[in-house]
């Protein structure tokens, strides 16, 4: 056999293994507000999504004026494990990881909640970093970025704190040992004939430069400013207030001269920003497959912020893509936007359904 055959072979016999891959993957990410799992299965070209599932479970409220997660938050975050746990079983899920954020970062019962779901759901639930947390959710909005532009800034508006990432695209295909490259592999998604599919794109490789995080979110925000009456006055404070935590970033990497240039993309992933798109589509009903990637001008994005904060919370509550579950966070998230897109004024922002969860999953099928 030739040096060339055997070449083949072995090509042919790798692209075999893959396209075998029995693999059923799964990722949990719960954060101070939702409890997220995503089921999906790799074939040779893409992966494709078998389950999700998605519940606010509240698991951090009341966690910044006791330091302590609450019975009633854990026992309606347990429920949502449950239910998680039973899909896993029905999918046959073979390859899971479950990671816990901000709320469990933070609490003085964070471990013993940890060791409750073991017990009580038979799930491993890890405790990651801020900066883990931060590479996830690069893997998982890495397809939406614009390879055509050098830098990005892409910022998660969570329940319990806001993270943003500083990102160079790499050159296309390249590979580095680099512990802060996210992944060649990550995929993007789409959907034919009804089912969610992701697939490899052809983009350049994200290379995380710094990040930054502010204990604040759409939770802790609202518990301090109040999330139901909100004069105009109090939403400029918490503006302000979120303003003046980022602005230390900004006084460190002057991203704001990168905006002015040109050079710079900022993308948000969080319920806020998506909630956000959904309202300015005036969609009957939350849609991911119809918000995941739109494109929409800043101005327009802080505008309808504005008109959302200025709504009673009757009228947010009405709102079929705010609804009773996020009528009294959504000014506060509303507020986190504003201030960030302030900083950095770019005039576009592109929005992601997307994040922590698919990062997982990518890193999962890529380890094999």
């Amino acid at each position: 056999m030739t040096v060339t055959s055997q070449a083949r072979k072995k090509a042919f016999a790798k692209k075999a293994a893959k396209r075998a891959d029995s693999n059923v993957y799964a990722a949990i990410d719960l954060g101070t507000n939702n409890c997220r799992l995503l089921v999906a299965r790799s074939s040779r070209k893409n992966f494709r999504v078998l389950d999700t599932f998605s519940r606010i479970v509240r698991l951090g409220e009341g966690l910044s004026q006791t330091g302590n997660l609450s019975e009633e938050a854990m026992r309606r975050t347990l429920s949502a494990l449950k239910i998680c746990t039973s899909k896993l079983k029905r999918r046959g899920v073979t390859k899971l990881r479950c990671v816990a954020t901000e709320a469990c970062r933070r609490a003085a019962n964070g471990d013993d909640f940890i060791k409750r779901v073991k017990r009580e759901t038979g799930l491993d639930l890890e405790i990651i970093d801020n900066s883990e947390e931060a590479s996830l959710a690069i893997m998982g909005c890495a397809p939406l970025l614009n390879p055509d532009l050098p830098e990005a800034l892409i910022f998660d508006i969570g329940g319990g704190s806001t993270e943003v990432s500083w990102i160079r695209l790499g050159d296309k295909d390249s590979s580095s040992g680099d512990e802060k490259a996210a992944t060649s592999e990550t995929t993007a998604s789409k959907t034919v004939s009804n089912k969610t599919t992701m697939s490899k794109p052809v983009m350049p490789n994200p290379i995380m430069e710094d990040w930054y995080s502010v204990s604040k979110g759409v939770v802790t925000l609202a518990e301090k400013y109040g999330g139901r009456d909100i004069t105009p006055e109090t939403y400029q404070q918490m503006v302000q207030e979120i303003y003046d935590d980022f602005l230390i970033f900004e006084q460190k990497h002057g991203f704001a001269q990168r905006v002015h240039d040109g050079t710079l993309q900022l993308l948000g992933t969080s319920g806020t920003v998506t909630t956000l798109v959904g309202v300015y589509k005036k969609l009957p009903r939350y849609d991911r497959n119809r918000v995941d990637g739109t494109l929409i001008n800043c101005d327009t994005a802080i505008g309808l912020c504005h008109k959302i904060a200025g709504m009673t919370y009757a009228q947010r509550v009405a709102n079929p893509c705010i609804g009773s579950q996020r009528a009294d966070l959504v000014v506060a998230g509303c507020a986190i936007f504003e201030a960030l897109a302030k900083l950095w004024p770019v005039a576009q922002l592109r929005v992601a359904d997307r994040g922590l969860r698919e990062g997982i999953l990518y890193k999962l099928i890529n380890e094999g």
